[in-house]
């Protein structure tokens, strides 16, 4: 088999295309594998559809599924796209709903992203304020005023109480800089798209943001997020770092 490696602001995928349909957990955690695999935060199967130009199953790299994922709609798009899957504007099936994705440039992807749900407007636990919403997969979001207040094992306690990704946000210039702690993958990843869309909207709920800005997850990488009535768009470009053939 063919696998692409592609990177998205950082978060990394291994992706690839397949006619038949089965279980491919042990595929994600091999191939996930950063010491005997390819190495990934997650793994992409694309698969046939009659509604859309293609379906996907998501794997986080310890082999569990998750129903969303930001950064892998616009590397899934970027490789559909280039192996001729699908038209530049294109739709695919995900286990949250359908997504909208549109190359924009050679390495620029911009993707809808699916209709968020709050899930909880408020509360105070471990010295820290707390809103949970859905964005495709569920997250926890405090605004702090300095970044280094993340802690691994803080987020790994609210993550396993509340079944949730863990964000911590800072508002800086009317921009919003994003540390990500991941189910699945078990640690902060250098960047999460439906996190940063988590945070934009609470910040943007809080007018501390307006209906358009910059994002910056730990990996630096500069993206795109706006709201235009009751859409979310997440902007931003993806590499292609390699492809491999395993037997």
């Amino acid at each position: 088999m063919t696998y692409a490696k592609y990177s998205a602001s950082g978060n990394d995928f291994v992706i690839f295309h397949s006619f038949v349909d089965r279980d491919f957990t042990q595929d994600a955690i091999k191939l996930c594998n950063r010491t005997e695999g390819i190495g990934a935060d997650g793994f992409v199967a694309l698969l046939p559809c009659d509604s859309a130009n293609f379906r996907w199953r998501f794997y986080n790299n310890d082999g569990s599924n998750a129903a969303m994922c930001g950064n892998a709609t616009r590397a899934v798009a970027h490789y559909a796209y280039n192996n001729n899957l699908a038209p530049s504007k294109m739709k695919f099936l995900t286990e949250a709903g359908v997504i909208e994705s549109e190359i924009i440039s050679e390495d620029v992807v911009k993707t809808q992203m699916t209709q968020p749900t709050v899930l909880d407007e408020g509360f105070e636990q471990e010295g820290f304020s707390w809103y949970k919403i859905d964005t495709g997969v569920p997250h926890l979001v405090t605004i702090v005023d300095d970044l280094e207040k993340f802690n691994h094992d803080l987020c790994a306690k609210m993550r396993y109480e509340h079944n949730a990704n863990v964000n911590f946000a800072k508002i800086e210039d009317g921009k919003i800089r994003v540390r990500t702690y991941e189910r699945g993958v078990e640690g902060e990843t250098l960047a999460c798209g439906t996190g940063m869309v988590a945070c934009f909207l609470r910040a943007n709920e809080l007018k501390l943001v307006g209906d358009k800005t910059f994002v910056y997850p730990k990996s630096n990488e500069e993206l795109i997020i706006s709201k235009v009535e009751d859409k979310i768009y997440f902007q931003g470009a993806v590499k292609r770092v390699f492809t491999a053939t395993l037997g």
